[in-house]
């Protein structure tokens, strides 16, 4: 075991698993895009991390499966993909090896019942997920959680108490920040408020920064004047700051955070859309890998091909520099979409990408580095 990460490769995890077992191909088969759809549901709608759903080639399904199922997510900061989930169907392959049986319920009454083996189905997600969720939104100044999953969602920070503040007017400071934050918790907002004394206010927002907290408020005298808030996002320092009238902050903060989640995945699907390019030309492949993204290309789907191409796209390409953050490692499958390309590829009549490969294309497949 080489080259672990913590949440991405590790020796240690905890994941959810699922095994079931049905009557038909046909049922198991809806249960495994079900459950897929659940699974880009928890990236899409919770994490905020746009992924791809399709089906993995042969040569990367689950051994012994019948076919697998995959979301693959996208880490723009090295331009590598990386499996977020699957769901696979496994076929009557171990029911067969175990003898796991049922008795065909169409029998008629008074009739033999014939064993029928069951058609498996296995699907997991881990906390893999926690990782590509951090590689995806975080910065230099630490994490960035999108609101539906922060544990904090709002931190409220005092600000303007200083040695000439009499402990008659700190006291007063301190309980209506208390009482912001109560109308927060009143409006289903997870806040929090910073008391503490032994830390300046700075201190304290690089420590909820670095802990990716959504939505910073800060309560000064000043504001207390005003009867408003100053607010900060968490995903856009570099915007600024803006006031939020004390009298709306039960509705115009639950809203903020709503758009902070959406804002999030809007920039993270852009991203993510930006660096998934359809390739037709292998002279275009790896000049597009090393510009951090992944290929979408015309494959005959042969296990083979996939081992040359990961060969062919490994190494630097002459006179081009490879960013050290983006190992030249060679290019795997990670998927064949489930969303193809509308144009492109002809069947009996495009050539697979691969050079060396004389064969006709299949379908598109998504290539690119991986974790």
């Amino acid at each position: 075991f080489k080259h672990p990460m913590p949440f991405i490769r590790s020796r240690e995890f905890l994941w959810q698993e699922g095994h079931t077992a049905h009557m038909t191909e046909e049922d198991a088969g809806k249960e495994v895009l079900q459950i897929l759809d659940y699974y880009e549901a928890i990236y899409h709608e919770l994490l905020a991390v746009p992924v791809v759903k399709g089906r993995k080639t042969v040569a990367e399904q689950f051994p012994g499966a019948h076919y697998t199922t995959t979301v693959e997510g996208f880490i723009p900061s090295t331009g590598r993909g990386i499996q977020a989930g699957t769901s696979h169907c496994l076929g009557q392959h171990f029911a067969k090896m175990f003898d796991i049986t049922v008795e065909d319920p169409h029998v008629k009454e008074g009739e033999k019942k014939e064993k029928l083996h069951v058609w498996q189905n296995s699907w997991g997600l881990t906390t893999r997920s926690i990782g590509i969720m951090i590689l995806t939104h975080g910065d230099n100044k630490g994490l960035v959680i999108p609101p539906r999953v922060a544990e904090i969602q709002a931190i409220i920070v005092p600000v303007g108490i200083t040695a000439k503040t009499t402990p008659e007017e700190r006291e007063k400071h301190y309980n209506e920040t208390n009482a912001i934050k109560e109308v927060l918790l009143e409006a289903g907002v997870r806040a929090e408020t910073d008391m503490r004394d032994d830390q300046s206010p700075g201190w304290k927002f690089n420590h909820w920064e670095l802990k990716g907290v959504p939505l910073r408020i800060e309560f000064g005298p000043k504001d207390s004047a005003k009867h408003v808030v100053t607010v900060a996002r968490r995903d856009q320092l570099a915007a600024g700051k803006s006031e939020i009238p004390i009298a709306d902050l039960g509705k115009d903060v639950p809203a903020l955070l709503e758009t902070i989640q959406s804002d999030m995945f809007r920039k993270a699907s852009d991203e993510f859309r930006e660096h998934r390019k359809i390739i037709t030309k292998w002279e275009d492949f790896v000049p597009a890998l090393n510009s951090k993204n992944t290929c979408i290309i015309p494959h005959c789907l042969v296990p083979d091909c996939e081992d040359e191409i990961k060969e062919l796209s490994s190494g630097k390409i002459e006179g081009q520099e490879v960013d050290a953050r983006a190992p030249s490692m060679g290019a795997k499958s990670l998927c064949i979409p489930f969303d193809q390309p509308a144009e492109g590829l002809v069947h009996g009549e495009t050539k697979c990408t691969n050079p060396k490969c004389e064969r006709k294309a299949e379908k598109w497949v998504m290539f690119g580095r991986s974790y």
